[in-house]
């Protein structure tokens, strides 16, 4: 009986098995950084102008929140201590930090289109993490992630950092005042711009891959997963 139940440990461990491993309390630190980042970008107003402090503030909160993602990653691996639960938060929590980015960021229509693409983002965001709790439920395993998910984490990371910069206040004008932006400050929006539609291509084609695999691999595979 004994030898069983070890053989089916080894097929799927417990979800909550090592919750409080040093990769998961970084993974739920950066949840934590997820409310104290929206209440500062909140209170400073689009692009900041409410007060410029805070908006600098949150935006160094959104950075190191978003860099985190590579600490626990690397301390679960090295440890050896990559967790059921780690793999199912840790994308949990980038996607709480990155959607509600993008939804604030939307409500001060901080970007062209915003709330398409913003909708865009959640609707895959949304729908991936549904199923990944309904593979959970049918007993599949969770699934780590694979490169287009992981590029599409980097790409959303930087834009939406450049995008939380308030870099219009170092030009030294009035520019952001009204949205207008000129100069140089013009073209740094402008790349982060490009660098977030980037993003929302490899996010729709790692949701479409996520999709197709899921649909067509047994339930005990171990494939890639879109983050």
């Amino acid at each position: 009986m004994s030898d069983k139940n070890n053989a089916s440990q080894k097929v799927k461990n417990p979800l909550l098995v090592g919750w409080n491993t040093p990769a998961n309390l970084v993974t739920y630190a950066r949840i934590v950084l997820v409310i104290a980042y929206i209440v500062l970008t909140v209170l400073a107003g689009p692009l900041g102008r409410d007060d410029l402090t805070l908006r600098w503030v949150a935006a160094v909160l959104f950075i190191v929140a978003a860099s985190t993602d590579k600490i626990d990653g690397y301390l679960a691996r090295s440890r050896n201590e990559v967790t059921e639960l780690g793999k199912l938060m840790d994308p949990i929590a980038d996607k709480l930090l990155m959607c509600s980015a993008l939804i604030v960021l939307s409500v001060f229509a901080e970007f062209p289109l915003a709330w398409l693409i913003t909708a865009l983002f959640l609707i895959r965001e949304i729908g991936i993490t549904v199923m990944r709790f309904f593979i959970i439920d049918t007993g599949g395993k969770v699934i780590a992630a694979a490169w287009p998910g992981k590029l599409k984490t980097v790409f959303q990371s930087v834009a939406l950092s450049f995008y939380m910069l308030p870099m219009w206040s170092l030009a030294g004008t009035d520019a952001g005042a009204n949205g207008v932006f000129t100069g140089w400050v013009r073209w740094y929006y402008l790349l982060a711009y490009a660098l977030l539609v980037v993003a929302l291509v490899l996010c729709l084609y790692s949701g479409y891959e996520y999709l197709k695999g899921s649909l067509v691999r047994p339930k005990s595979s171990d494939t890639g997963d879109a983050r």
